[in-house]
């Protein structure tokens, strides 16, 4: 079963969520502080290059389904046009309302 976004607990990762799954990197841009990082299976990775390989140009969604920790730990089917899909987990820092840091990985 999968978690509506509008449905998630914390209202950054909320809209990281729901700006992924509506290819919106605008609004995702948004939701992330001015000096955030990322890391893919444990390696850091330059963010706005990962985004649009990872989640823009090949058309990312993020069903997610489960998430913990008060809303900043999810586990998601992730879908993209590159590698099909993935069953994910991501962790979210958020601080000031802004995410800071994710960290995503195999689940």
């Amino acid at each position: 079963m999968t978690i509506s976004p509008a449905k998630l607990s914390d209202p950054a990762v909320r809209a990281f969520v729901t700006a992924v799954n509506a290819g919106d990197r605008e609004a995702f841009l948004a939701t992330l502080s001015p000096d955030a990082t990322m890391s893919d299976d444990g390696s850091e990775r330059d963010l706005p290059q990962w985004i649009d390989r990872e989640i823009f140009g090949p058309n990312g969604r993020m069903d997610v389904q489960t998430e913990s920790n008060g809303g900043h730990a999810l586990v998601a089917n992730f879908t993209n046009e590159t590698w099909g899909e993935m069953r994910t987990a991501w962790r979210f820092t958020v601080a000031g309302g802004k995410i800071s840091r994710f960290e995503t990985g195999q689940a």
